[in-house]
């Protein structure tokens, strides 16, 4: 079974697509007995074909549009919290310490 034969979609099965649809206009009879099965297997692969292509494109532009978003992602944290998270590392530090002076020691 193969996808609807959208002629955009498909550009380079074209020629495929029309030698199938000239044999299925063939009497009954003779579809039947496999005269177009060879067209429908060339067809068949020309879509598959076809298809690992495009995926093949999309994840190439997928990988870069994310390859973008982590870009701007690092710019946005260097901006907020400076080169390697300086300033984060410095309120984390300050935190801890102040949690150390407010927590109350046990004496025995």
């Amino acid at each position: 079974m193969h996808p609807i034969l959208d002629r955009d979609r498909f550009q380079n099965c074209e020629d495929l697509i029309d030698a199938l649809e000239e044999c299925h206009k063939s009497p009954f009879f003779e579809t039947v007995l496999g005269k177009c099965s060879d067209v429908k297997i060339q067809l068949s692969t020309c879509l598959h074909e076809s298809r690992l292509a495009s995926d093949r494109e999309n994840i190439i532009k997928r990988r870069e549009k994310n390859k973008i978003l982590e870009e701007k992602k690092k710019l946005r944290e260097e901006e907020e919290w400076g080169k390697d998270g300086y300033l984060k590392k410095v309120i984390e530090l300050e935190y801890k310490n102040k949690l150390k002076e407010t927590t109350p020691t046990t004496e025995k």
